[in-house]
């Protein structure tokens, strides 16, 4: 909490504060002498009372620098948006017709922001052919930046936006209130800090593109914590007695989120082509391809090829027929910045396959079966 503490009566008064630049908005603190509002600049530690002219020492955590980010796409723009995401062969034919839109509000989501400079090294090996690593010493030295929403957004959807500095203005919160509707950060400053950390650390070893790393000294250099105030057009619209919801970026008119009513054709079709070609390179691409690779030493590492492949095929085709009812659209770029510990095969659309093992085994024994066969076909 910030406070102000009086100097002692004999305490000689500290020479006038430098003014707050020119726009950058200031908090107000209670005078201890006249109970007058002082105006207090971010970042300044010796303020003068306006009334009675005390000076006073702020004492107490500095709190967080807060930016907002100006609107530019009005209410109209934001709908056509929502009606160009209603398109697509994956949603309801008639949706763009049917569609009927309920609600259009603007709100200001808050997320937490860390630019910081990374430097340090990472000292490990990397592939120098086929068969053979050679030591590497890879030398980070970047400004990296972060941000990540400040409070639940199940509803919303979005994790992460896309700004720059020069988007950044002081944060006006009068202004912001009697404009749209503004949440408060709920998600822990503590956590938020961590995860960046983690991000920056992320992206410092993917650009070392070290196979082993022995050893890494990554510091962060004059990190920036703060808050961003970003403005979303949140449109709700109904479609045969269902309402779905859409986030549309108020600055660049892109959706962030939705979700839409799928189509059967789709989801039947997606099945029915995910088995088929899915079943095709999976027994004959295993059998094709341990045939030809049989003579070789990664005939095992080649086979296990389209077992994944017609494994995922097939996989593709079922989680579309299974969970396509309600199409749910996440560009990438407001999902959560990447840290390691969410990254997975194929970008984890295998995170549950608790009938892969019984494909491998099925892939595995076709493979066993071909190489008894002799180079005519004949069985042994």
């Amino acid at each position: 909490m910030t406070t102000l503490i009086t100097p002692e009566p004999n305490t000689a008064p500290s020479p006038a504060p430098p003014r707050p630049p020119a726009g950058e908005k200031a908090q107000g603190l209670i005078c201890p002498n006249c109970a007058g509002v002082v105006p207090v600049a971010e970042g300044v530690r010796i303020v003068q009372c306006p009334y009675c002219s005390l000076y006073s020492l702020v004492q107490g955590e500095r709190g967080i620098r807060r930016w907002q980010v100006a609107r530019r796409i009005d209410r109209a723009a934001a709908e056509k948006s929502m009606r160009g995401f209603l398109s697509g062969m994956r949603k309801a034919r008639d949706l763009s017709r049917a569609a009927k839109v309920e609600e259009i509000i603007l709100v200001y989501l808050p997320f937490w922001r860390v630019e910081a400079t990374v430097a340090g090294w990472l000292f490990g090996r990397v592939r120098k052919d086929k068969d053979e690593t050679r030591p590497d010493e890879h030398y980070v030295f970047e400004s990296m930046n972060w941000n990540d929403a400040a409070v639940d957004v199940t509803e919303f959807g979005v994790h992460r936006i896309v700004v720059s500095r020069d988007d950044l203005l002081p944060f006006d919160s009068q202004a912001l209130h009697a404009e749209a509707m503004v949440f408060e950060p709920s998600e822990s400053r503590t956590d938020a800090l961590e995860e960046a950390r983690s991000h920056f650390l992320y992206r410092s070893r993917a650009q070392a593109n070290q196979t082993k790393t022995h050893y890494e000294n990554i510091q962060l250099l004059r990190p920036e914590f703060s808050l961003v105030y970003f403005p979303v057009w949140l449109i709700r619209y109904s479609y045969r007695n269902r309402v779905y919801q859409v986030v549309v970026d108020a600055i660049h008119g892109k959706v962030m989120y939705g979700k839409a009513p799928g189509s059967v054709l789709f989801r039947a079709a997606a099945l029915v082509a995910g088995l088929a070609i899915g079943n095709l390179i999976l027994i004959n691409g295993t059998i094709l391809t341990g045939l030809a690779m049989s003579d070789s030493d990664d005939g095992i590492g080649a086979v296990i090829v389209p077992i994944i492949i017609g494994a995922v095929l097939i996989l593709y085709g079922y989680r579309q027929f299974r969970y396509g009812e309600e199409v749910e659209d996440k560009p990438k770029e407001f999902q959560k910045a990447a840290t390691g510990s969410n990254k997975g095969m194929f970008g984890g659309m295998l995170s549950s396959l608790d009938e892969l093992p019984k494909i491998m085994e099925t892939g595995m024994s076709l493979l066993d079966e071909a190489k008894k066969l002799d180079d005519n076909g004949h069985a042994n």
